[in-house]
């Protein structure tokens, strides 16, 4: 298959870039006790995988590898890691997390005012080392050290509280810079609107005419330009701009993998390089040319304990607030859609290569098929049916008692919608969008704008049908 433009561009720099032992030492020396896999362009590697020595990463790039993502998770022997294991399990093999923020937005500069007010909220909580890089597309990673945390709150292990005790965080963190965030994405509109007027003034001095074409913009007197902003606009994009800015919760998540630092980026080729936390302003994407830059370490030298009083503001202002309850409020809300026939042709890209069968991420396939087909209205006999043909196309096979299991916990609650797209079927693998894929947000989406465009072309064609029989007839 012919490689697209992207896929040239980043591979022309890849085993140039890679072969500098600066970046290969920088991402192994943050890797380790991590668990590590390589994108090679669209999909990634097998899991579980870890380095073993610096020179596998160039090793890896010889063999097609464009990127490397790990965990946020610091693992005993990451190798030992095993999609059958349970909580406990996995708690044992766990000695610890980090706080990793993934802020991503549609703008880089909203991203770069998220990460500035989390900063702020940091150092207010006493957390003076703080670690930030350039996710490598119009975000930013932040990163507070398992170190910094206290081992033990209340006779409870930290490490055993993940990925409850980063989500609540999270939480906090986003109630906390919501009216800011705000405030001052609102302002830098105002002055981006305001300047981009100003250069048609220049431009057109005299002419009038020129602001029939721009909204809300009003003269008053010959000279002087007046911004008119309705305020009812403003209170709707205030919660549509904060939206773009947060913290992406699904980074938060079991065995979650985010990019490596200096590991390059497929859609940008651009590196995800460490910057100055004070001067975020200041970045600009060019600062970020693989072949110009400079390495720093990503995760700071944090004193023990720092993030104590983060942690504990954040698990107190759960209390009080119970976010979950918002939660709670929308799955009551859901109701599930019935598709009659649903149709393999209609389902999405990442569901068509689950069900094509996996070696790694099996038990959190369950969880997206259960969801997602009870979602579309299937009976239970046929989803079990399907979930049992699919694990025979694993490899291996899951034990039987885990399906079982997991149909038996969903089946006590009502239906809940699969998790949202991008992070979490990137974290398994299966997530190789088409065309239709940006115009939705979760594989239920896909799967009842498919099935109703379908419909309605069997409709059409039938429609056509009938009228050429009756014409015939005639």
């Amino acid at each position: 298959m012919e490689q697209s433009i992207r896929e040239k561009r980043i591979r022309k720099i890849t085993n140039l870039y890679y072969s500098k032992p600066e970046v290969q030492k920088a991402i192994f020396e943050f890797c380790k006790n991590r668990e590590t896999i390589p994108r090679y362009f669209e999909g990634f590697g097998k899991r579980p995988d870890s380095f073993e020595y610096k020179g596998d990463i160039f090793e890896l790039v010889k063999k097609g590898a464009t990127s490397f993502h790990c965990s946020e998770e610091i693992w005993q022997d990451p190798i030992k890691i095993s999609t059958d294991f349970n909580e406990d399990q996995l708690n044992e093999l766990r000695t610890g997390w980090d706080l990793l923020l993934d802020i991503d937005s549609k703008y880089l500069d909203y991203s770069k005012i998220m990460a500035e007010l989390i900063i702020k909220i940091f150092k207010f909580h006493g957390i003076k080392n703080i670690g930030i890089k350039f996710s490598g597309s119009k975000g930013f990673h932040i990163i507070i050290p398992w170190k910094a945390f206290p081992k033990e709150i209340n006779n409870v292990q930290t490490k055993d509280k993940f990925p409850e005790w980063p989500r609540i965080i999270v939480r906090y963190l986003m109630d906390k810079t919501k009216v800011e965030l705000t405030k001052k994405i609102n302002k830098l509109n105002y002055e981006s609107d305001y300047g981009a007027i100003s250069k048609y003034i220049k431009r057109d001095k005299g002419s009038r005419n020129i602001f029939d074409t721009i909204p809300n913009i009003s003269l008053s007197g010959p000279a002087s330009l007046k911004i008119r902003y309705d305020l009812e606009k403003i209170e709707k994009d205030d919660k549509s701009y904060s939206k773009k800015v947060i913290p992406d919760l699904v980074l938060v998540a079991p065995r979650h993998l985010f990019r490596t630092p200096y590991s390059l980026h497929e859609k940008t080729a651009l590196s995800s390089v460490v910057l100055n936390p004070e001067k975020i302003k200041d970045f600009d994407m060019k600062d970020a040319d693989p072949m110009k830059v400079k390495i720093k370490n990503f995760m700071p030298d944090s004193e023990e304990g720092e993030a104590k009083e983060l942690l504990v503001q954040a698990l107190d202002w759960y209390k009080d607030n119970n976010p979950d309850e918002e939660e709670k409020r929308t799955n009551k809300d859901f109701k599930t859609i019935k598709i009659s026939n649903l149709s393999e042709k209609n389902l999405p890209p990442c569901i068509k290569k689950i069900l094509g069968g996996l070696s790694d991420g099996r038990q959190r396939s369950i969880f997206i098929l259960i969801n997602l087909f009870r979602s579309v209205g299937m009976d239970r006999d046929e989803l079990e049916k399907r979930l049992y043909q699919w694990n025979e196309k694993n490899t291996p096979p899951l034990k039987q008692g885990i399906i079982k299991n997991q149909l038996k916990v969903a089946y006590k609650g009502k239906p809940l919608m699969p998790p949202n797209c991008r992070e979490y079927y990137q974290g398994i693998g299966v997530c190789n969008p088409d065309n239709f894929c940006r115009l939705i947000k979760n594989p239920v989406n896909y799967v009842a704008r498919k099935s109703f465009n379908s419909s309605k072309k069997e409709f059409k064609s039938k429609k056509k049908l009938k009228s050429k029989n009756i014409y015939k007839q005639v």
